[in-house]
């Protein structure tokens, strides 16, 4: 089988290397999945600039999400058979044409549901889902925050928000992505270029503040965020995007940028700071991840959920869906197809 491996940082031009290995092989609660296609997050871009923690040594197979139908089970696995078509989260391994997943990560799907919106329910509308039903409970009235709105979780999370009948405000980098995000359901657009989110939130709400705030950028973004959250509000981060590209001065002075807490300062705001990474999840509580992916697919059926997808690439496009993603060039998820 034919795989993309990572074989050094930088450019995403010359980051990436097609080896052919042999398909690997499920082991206990596992199943082996003939992959139709991979979603790229933006997790994946800090690994191609070394900026990720978790990422395996190079060389390595990226990937935590895949669509495809299932050639293989471990003699262990009952609720998902060969010949169901899936969409599951690996733990790294999915840039490939065969990938293993454990059958927990794992979720029947239609065989009508497009490729890039399948790719979009394990890690994208799984995060949404954990942050604004697992992490937090949301009523209608709410005022949310949802950053980088457009983006494949941001579109997650306004759809989830607008279901739960929240007040919606929702940030994006250029008019074309404010103006999706006003068809899409979003309350308040503000351009996070060129206009001070902060200040445009205070002068909506009168200084009464936000609830709950979803975070994927980081630096100032979350520490003005926090000023902004009403007691009793809840900070939900989720990414970091603001780190990529920086040099070594930029990222320290970004890293400054979140600012300082202190326990006791949180408990006398009443204001709570949630991290979620779906990756250590899946690993720790993969439970918890089924049961999100199970309520997603649920969503996603029930015409609640319905992700956009930014772009679809043959996998020898490899390095120009990185650029998109990193460059912020789309909207929704981004999925390479092996055929």
């Amino acid at each position: 089988m034919q795989a993309i491996y990572l074989v050094r940082k930088g450019s995403p031009f010359a980051a990436f290397e097609t080896r052919e290995i042999l398909p690997p092989k499920p082991s206990g609660g596992e199943i082996q999945i003939r992959v139709e296609g991979f979603g790229l997050n933006f997790a994946d871009v800090l690994a191609r600039r070394g900026l990720y923690p978790d990422a395996p040594p190079m060389p390595c197979i990226l990937g935590y999400d895949v669509v495809g139908v299932v050639t293989e089970t471990a003699p262990d696995v009952t609720e998902i058979k060969v010949g169901d078509r899936v969409t599951a989260m690996t733990h790294f391994g999915g840039y490939a044409e065969y990938a293993v997943a454990p059958v927990l990560l794992s979720a029947r799907i239609s065989d009508s549901m497009p490729a890039g919106e399948a790719t979009a329910l394990t890690v994208q509308y799984c995060t949404a889902y954990f942050a604004a039903a697992e992490s937090v409970n949301l009523y209608p009235g709410d005022k949310v925050l949802i950053h980088a709105a457009a983006g494949g979780v941001g579109t997650a999370l306004l759809q989830f928000c607008k279901h739960r009948k929240c007040e919606i405000f929702a940030t994006a980098g250029s008019p074309s992505k404010l103006e999706m995000l006003k068809k899409a359901g979003a309350d308040h657009v503000i351009n996070y270029v060129t206009e001070d989110f902060s200040e445009k939130i205070k002068e909506i709400t009168r200084g009464a503040g936000i609830q709950v705030i979803f975070d994927s950028i980081g630096g100032k973004t979350t520490k003005n965020g926090f000023r902004l959250l009403s007691p009793g509000g809840n900070l939900i981060i989720y990414g970091a995007a603001s780190f990529s590209g920086r040099n070594i001065f930029g990222k320290i002075s970004n890293l400054l940028g979140f600012g300082f807490y202190h326990p006791l300062n949180i408990m006398a705001s009443s204001k709570t700071i949630t991290g979620i990474n779906m990756l250590k999840i899946a690993l720790h509580k993969p439970e918890a991840f089924k049961r999100c992916l199970h309520n997603v697919v649920k969503l996603y059926n029930e015409g609640v959920f319905k992700p956009l997808v930014g772009g679809l690439f043959n996998a020898s496009e490899i390095g120009k869906a990185h650029e998109m993603l990193e460059k912020r060039l789309t909207s929704g998820k981004i999925t390479v197809l092996w055929r």
